[in-house]
Protein backbone atom coordinates (compact mmCIF):
# COMPACT_ATOMS: atom_id res chain seq x y z
CA UNK A 1 0.00 0.00 0.00
CA UNK A 2 1.40 3.45 -1.17
CA UNK A 3 0.84 6.25 1.15
CA UNK A 4 1.13 10.27 0.17
CA UNK A 5 2.28 12.34 3.41
CA UNK A 6 1.85 16.00 3.80
CA UNK A 7 3.13 17.96 6.54
CA UNK A 8 2.59 21.73 7.10
CA UNK A 9 2.18 21.70 11.28
CA UNK A 10 4.41 24.85 11.55
CA UNK A 11 7.44 25.88 9.07
CA UNK A 12 8.49 22.81 7.31
CA UNK A 13 6.27 22.54 3.97
CA UNK A 14 7.11 18.30 3.59
CA UNK A 15 5.61 15.34 1.57
CA UNK A 16 6.56 12.11 1.23
CA UNK A 17 5.63 8.42 -0.14
CA UNK A 18 5.77 5.07 1.94
CA UNK A 19 5.20 1.82 1.23
CA UNK A 20 3.41 -0.58 3.41
CA UNK A 21 4.17 1.86 6.70
CA UNK A 22 7.53 1.44 6.85
CA UNK A 23 9.49 1.61 3.44
CA UNK A 24 10.37 5.20 2.50
CA UNK A 25 10.13 5.99 -1.56
CA UNK A 26 10.64 9.46 -0.93
CA UNK A 27 10.81 12.59 1.27
CA UNK A 28 11.10 15.90 0.38
CA UNK A 29 11.28 18.50 3.07
CA UNK A 30 11.21 22.24 1.97
CA UNK A 31 12.34 24.28 5.38
CA UNK A 32 11.53 28.11 6.06
CA UNK A 33 14.15 28.93 8.32
CA UNK A 34 15.50 31.66 6.10
CA UNK A 35 12.28 33.41 6.35
CA UNK A 36 11.59 33.50 9.75
CA UNK A 37 15.31 33.88 10.99
CA UNK A 38 15.02 37.68 10.85
CA UNK A 39 12.38 37.04 13.43
CA UNK A 40 13.65 34.96 15.94
CA UNK A 41 11.14 32.65 15.32
CA UNK A 42 8.07 31.31 13.40
CA UNK A 43 5.87 34.11 12.23
CA UNK A 44 2.62 32.13 12.17
CA UNK A 45 0.83 34.37 8.79
CA UNK A 46 4.53 34.00 7.08
CA UNK A 47 4.56 30.24 7.91
CA UNK A 48 0.76 29.64 6.34
CA UNK A 49 1.72 31.43 3.01
CA UNK A 50 4.93 29.43 2.23
CA UNK A 51 2.85 26.53 2.74
CA UNK A 52 0.16 27.88 0.32
CA UNK A 53 2.72 28.40 -2.34
CA UNK A 54 5.15 25.38 -1.65
CA UNK A 55 2.85 22.40 -0.87
CA UNK A 56 2.15 21.62 -4.49
CA UNK A 57 6.03 21.67 -5.85
CA UNK A 58 7.09 19.65 -2.65
CA UNK A 59 4.11 17.01 -3.27
CA UNK A 60 5.17 17.13 -7.03
CA UNK A 61 8.66 16.36 -5.84
CA UNK A 62 7.76 13.79 -3.60
CA UNK A 63 5.58 11.75 -6.44
CA UNK A 64 8.52 12.41 -8.74
CA UNK A 65 10.90 11.01 -6.80
CA UNK A 66 9.26 7.95 -5.58
CA UNK A 67 8.71 7.31 -9.43
CA UNK A 68 4.62 6.69 -8.85
CA UNK A 69 2.03 8.51 -10.58
CA UNK A 70 -1.00 10.06 -8.14
CA UNK A 71 -3.12 7.41 -9.27
CA UNK A 72 -0.71 4.98 -8.15
CA UNK A 73 -1.59 6.45 -4.35
CA UNK A 74 -3.88 4.11 -2.34
CA UNK A 75 -4.90 7.28 0.45
CA UNK A 76 -3.60 10.48 1.27
CA UNK A 77 -2.77 11.49 5.22
CA UNK A 78 -1.69 14.88 6.70
CA UNK A 79 -1.20 16.42 10.16
CA UNK A 80 -4.57 17.62 11.35
CA UNK A 81 -2.83 18.54 14.78
CA UNK A 82 -1.46 20.17 16.83
CA UNK A 83 0.05 22.93 15.18
CA UNK A 84 -0.43 26.31 13.66
CA UNK A 85 -4.13 26.59 12.39
CA UNK A 86 -3.51 28.49 9.56
CA UNK A 87 -0.41 26.00 8.74
CA UNK A 88 -2.29 22.93 9.35
CA UNK A 89 -5.55 24.24 7.08
CA UNK A 90 -3.09 24.46 4.17
CA UNK A 91 -1.71 20.74 4.20
CA UNK A 92 -4.86 19.35 5.04
CA UNK A 93 -6.89 21.06 2.31
CA UNK A 94 -4.04 20.35 -0.43
CA UNK A 95 -4.50 16.38 1.13
CA UNK A 96 -8.74 16.68 0.99
CA UNK A 97 -8.50 18.06 -2.53
CA UNK A 98 -5.99 15.42 -3.88
CA UNK A 99 -8.79 12.27 -2.32
CA UNK A 100 -11.55 14.02 -3.83
CA UNK A 101 -9.85 14.73 -7.25
CA UNK A 102 -8.36 10.54 -7.23
CA UNK A 103 -11.19 8.97 -5.40
CA UNK A 104 -8.47 7.72 -2.91
CA UNK A 105 -9.43 7.98 0.97
CA UNK A 106 -7.99 10.61 3.13
CA UNK A 107 -6.56 10.30 6.68
CA UNK A 108 -5.65 12.49 9.42
CA UNK A 109 -2.82 12.17 11.52
CA UNK A 110 -2.15 13.78 14.75
CA UNK A 111 1.70 15.30 14.54
CA UNK A 112 3.18 13.90 17.89
CA UNK A 113 1.56 10.10 17.37
CA UNK A 114 3.56 10.64 13.72
CA UNK A 115 7.04 11.02 15.82
CA UNK A 116 6.70 7.95 17.85
CA UNK A 117 6.44 5.93 14.59
CA UNK A 118 10.01 7.89 13.03
CA UNK A 119 11.08 4.90 14.74
CA UNK A 120 9.60 1.86 12.94
CA UNK A 121 10.07 3.62 9.66
CA UNK A 122 13.95 3.38 10.50
CA UNK A 123 13.51 -0.19 12.15
CA UNK A 124 10.32 -2.38 11.40
CA UNK A 125 11.84 -4.91 13.79
CA UNK A 126 11.66 -2.85 17.22
CA UNK A 127 10.10 -5.17 19.62
CA UNK A 128 7.57 -3.17 22.32
CA UNK A 129 7.03 -1.69 24.96
CA UNK A 130 9.18 0.62 24.17
CA UNK A 131 10.19 4.11 26.41
CA UNK A 132 10.03 7.30 24.19
CA UNK A 133 11.16 10.74 24.75
CA UNK A 134 9.67 13.05 22.42
CA UNK A 135 11.07 16.07 22.96
CA UNK A 136 10.37 19.36 20.49
CA UNK A 137 9.92 22.98 20.33
CA UNK A 138 6.52 22.67 21.50
CA UNK A 139 6.36 19.39 23.30
CA UNK A 140 8.48 17.56 25.81
CA UNK A 141 6.62 14.34 26.67
CA UNK A 142 7.45 10.69 28.28
CA UNK A 143 5.70 7.86 26.79
CA UNK A 144 4.93 4.41 26.90
CA UNK A 145 4.74 2.23 23.53
CA UNK A 146 2.90 -1.10 23.81
CA UNK A 147 2.17 -1.86 20.29
CA UNK A 148 0.59 0.22 17.07
CA UNK A 149 -2.15 2.75 18.33
CA UNK A 150 -1.33 1.37 22.49
CA UNK A 151 0.32 4.01 24.20
CA UNK A 152 0.28 6.33 27.80
CA UNK A 153 1.62 9.28 28.49
CA UNK A 154 3.63 8.97 31.73
CA UNK A 155 4.94 12.67 31.74
CA UNK A 156 5.25 15.99 29.92
CA UNK A 157 6.17 19.35 30.72
CA UNK A 158 4.61 21.89 32.93
CA UNK A 159 5.70 24.86 31.53
CA UNK A 160 8.15 24.88 28.62
CA UNK A 161 9.13 22.35 25.82
CA UNK A 162 12.75 21.18 25.73
CA UNK A 163 13.14 23.06 22.26
CA UNK A 164 11.60 25.90 23.57
CA UNK A 165 14.10 26.48 25.94
CA UNK A 166 16.19 25.80 23.61
CA UNK A 167 15.14 28.67 21.79
CA UNK A 168 14.69 31.05 24.45
CA UNK A 169 18.51 30.77 25.88
CA UNK A 170 19.73 30.68 22.54
CA UNK A 171 18.03 34.02 21.44
CA UNK A 172 19.08 35.73 24.84
CA UNK A 173 22.68 34.66 24.48
CA UNK A 174 22.45 36.52 20.79
CA UNK A 175 22.68 33.01 19.03
CA UNK A 176 20.29 33.34 16.04
CA UNK A 177 17.34 31.29 15.39
CA UNK A 178 16.96 28.02 15.33
CA UNK A 179 18.14 27.88 18.97
CA UNK A 180 18.55 24.34 19.40
CA UNK A 181 21.28 23.94 16.68
CA UNK A 182 23.04 26.76 17.08
CA UNK A 183 23.47 25.39 21.34
CA UNK A 184 24.35 22.04 20.59
CA UNK A 185 27.48 23.31 17.90
CA UNK A 186 28.47 25.96 20.35
CA UNK A 187 28.23 23.87 23.75
CA UNK A 188 30.79 21.22 21.95
CA UNK A 189 33.34 24.01 22.84
CA UNK A 190 32.29 24.44 26.38
CA UNK A 191 32.99 22.85 29.74
CA UNK A 192 29.41 21.42 30.46
CA UNK A 193 30.60 21.15 34.59
CA UNK A 194 31.46 25.10 34.61
CA UNK A 195 28.31 26.17 35.97
CA UNK A 196 25.50 24.10 38.36
CA UNK A 197 22.11 24.97 37.35
CA UNK A 198 19.02 23.71 38.21
CA UNK A 199 17.53 20.27 37.50
CA UNK A 200 13.72 20.45 37.68
CA UNK A 201 11.65 17.84 39.71
CA UNK A 202 13.69 15.24 40.81
CA UNK A 203 11.89 11.96 41.56
CA UNK A 204 8.91 13.23 39.29
CA UNK A 205 8.30 11.89 35.75
CA UNK A 206 6.82 15.67 34.50
CA UNK A 207 9.29 18.43 33.34
CA UNK A 208 9.85 21.70 33.98
CA UNK A 209 12.74 23.94 31.97
CA UNK A 210 10.98 27.78 32.80
CA UNK A 211 13.14 27.82 35.77
CA UNK A 212 16.38 26.84 34.36
CA UNK A 213 15.94 29.44 30.92
CA UNK A 214 15.69 32.18 34.22
CA UNK A 215 18.43 30.96 36.16
CA UNK A 216 20.39 30.88 32.81
CA UNK A 217 19.18 34.34 31.85
CA UNK A 218 20.32 35.61 35.19
CA UNK A 219 23.13 33.95 35.77
CA UNK A 220 24.11 36.20 32.45
CA UNK A 221 23.17 39.16 33.76
CA UNK A 222 25.12 38.85 36.91
CA UNK A 223 28.34 37.55 35.08
CA UNK A 224 28.38 39.05 31.93
CA UNK A 225 32.06 38.44 31.36
CA UNK A 226 31.23 34.11 31.46
CA UNK A 227 32.15 32.18 28.99
CA UNK A 228 29.33 31.85 26.38
CA UNK A 229 29.98 27.93 25.02
CA UNK A 230 30.80 27.42 28.80
CA UNK A 231 27.07 28.62 29.41
CA UNK A 232 25.77 27.09 26.42
CA UNK A 233 27.23 23.55 28.07
CA UNK A 234 26.15 23.92 31.70
CA UNK A 235 22.61 24.69 30.18
CA UNK A 236 22.49 22.19 27.63
CA UNK A 237 24.01 19.68 30.14
CA UNK A 238 21.13 20.48 32.74
CA UNK A 239 18.37 19.99 29.92
CA UNK A 240 19.95 16.59 28.75
CA UNK A 241 20.26 15.15 32.46
CA UNK A 242 16.70 15.61 32.99
CA UNK A 243 16.05 14.06 29.90
CA UNK A 244 17.66 11.17 30.33
CA UNK A 245 17.23 10.41 33.95
CA UNK A 246 13.34 10.46 33.55
CA UNK A 247 13.58 8.55 30.44
CA UNK A 248 15.31 5.62 32.18
CA UNK A 249 13.15 6.23 35.41
CA UNK A 250 9.93 5.70 33.62
CA UNK A 251 11.55 2.42 31.17
CA UNK A 252 12.70 1.16 34.70
CA UNK A 253 8.96 1.73 36.18
CA UNK A 254 7.23 -0.18 32.90
CA UNK A 255 10.01 -3.06 32.46
CA UNK A 256 10.97 -1.74 28.69
CA UNK A 257 14.13 -3.07 27.13
CA UNK A 258 14.16 -0.25 24.89
CA UNK A 259 14.76 3.83 24.98
CA UNK A 260 13.80 5.36 21.72
CA UNK A 261 13.95 8.99 21.04
CA UNK A 262 11.78 11.19 19.06
CA UNK A 263 10.63 14.75 17.78
CA UNK A 264 13.39 17.76 16.44
CA UNK A 265 15.29 17.58 20.00
CA UNK A 266 16.17 14.22 19.68
CA UNK A 267 18.82 15.35 16.87
CA UNK A 268 20.90 16.88 19.44
CA UNK A 269 24.27 15.41 20.10
CA UNK A 270 24.76 15.29 23.20
CA UNK A 271 20.99 13.87 23.68
CA UNK A 272 21.85 11.19 21.56
CA UNK A 273 25.36 10.18 23.21
CA UNK A 274 23.70 10.44 26.96
CA UNK A 275 21.38 7.87 26.18
CA UNK A 276 23.12 5.79 24.06
CA UNK A 277 25.70 5.61 27.38
CA UNK A 278 22.52 5.21 29.42
CA UNK A 279 21.24 2.15 27.47
CA UNK A 280 24.58 0.67 28.00
CA UNK A 281 24.89 1.09 31.64
CA UNK A 282 21.68 -0.61 32.22
CA UNK A 283 21.40 -3.12 29.63
CA UNK A 284 18.90 -1.33 27.22
CA UNK A 285 19.02 -0.88 23.47
CA UNK A 286 18.93 2.59 22.18
CA UNK A 287 17.15 3.89 19.35
CA UNK A 288 18.08 6.57 17.91
CA UNK A 289 16.53 7.34 14.58
CA UNK A 290 18.60 9.50 11.83
CA UNK A 291 18.42 13.59 12.59
CA UNK A 292 16.18 13.67 9.18
CA UNK A 293 13.36 11.71 10.75
CA UNK A 294 13.98 13.38 14.13
CA UNK A 295 12.89 17.11 12.77
CA UNK A 296 9.41 17.46 11.14
CA UNK A 297 8.74 15.34 8.05
CA UNK A 298 6.18 13.62 5.97
CA UNK A 299 7.28 10.19 6.03
CA UNK A 300 6.56 9.75 9.57
CA UNK A 301 2.82 11.16 8.80
CA UNK A 302 2.20 8.38 5.70
CA UNK A 303 3.96 5.73 8.02
CA UNK A 304 1.13 6.79 10.63
CA UNK A 305 -1.43 7.34 8.13
CA UNK A 306 -0.95 3.73 7.26
CA UNK A 307 -1.63 2.20 10.16
CA UNK A 308 -4.80 4.84 11.22
CA UNK A 309 -6.58 3.44 8.01
CA UNK A 310 -6.00 -0.08 9.02
CA UNK A 311 -7.40 0.62 12.46
CA UNK A 312 -9.78 3.65 11.91
CA UNK A 313 -10.54 3.68 8.32
CA UNK A 314 -10.62 7.07 6.09
CA UNK A 315 -11.46 10.33 7.68
CA UNK A 316 -14.83 12.32 6.63
CA UNK A 317 -13.48 14.62 4.45
CA UNK A 318 -15.67 17.24 6.79
CA UNK A 319 -13.20 16.60 9.41
CA UNK A 320 -10.98 20.26 10.35
CA UNK A 321 -7.88 21.06 12.02
CA UNK A 322 -6.77 20.67 15.88
CA UNK A 323 -4.25 23.29 16.24
CA UNK A 324 -4.14 22.24 20.12
CA UNK A 325 -4.40 18.64 19.54
CA UNK A 326 -2.73 16.60 22.47
CA UNK A 327 -1.47 12.50 22.20
CA UNK A 328 -4.00 11.29 23.90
Amino acid sequence: MIILGIETSCDETAAAIVADGHRIMSSVVSSQIELHAPYGGVVPEVASRAHVELVNPVVADALGEAGVELGDVDAIGATYGPGLAGALLVGVSAAKALALVTGRPYVQVNHLEAHLYAGWLEDPELRSPLAVLLASGGHTLLVVIRGHGDYDVLGQTVDDAAGEAFDKVARYLGLGYPGGPAIDRLASTGDRDAFAFPRAMPGELDFSFSGLKTSVVTFVRRNPGAPIADVAASFQEAVVDQLVSKLVAAADEHGAPTLVLAGGVAANSRLRARVADAAAATGRAAFLPPPELCTDNAAMIAATAYYRLASDGPTPLDAGVAPALSLT
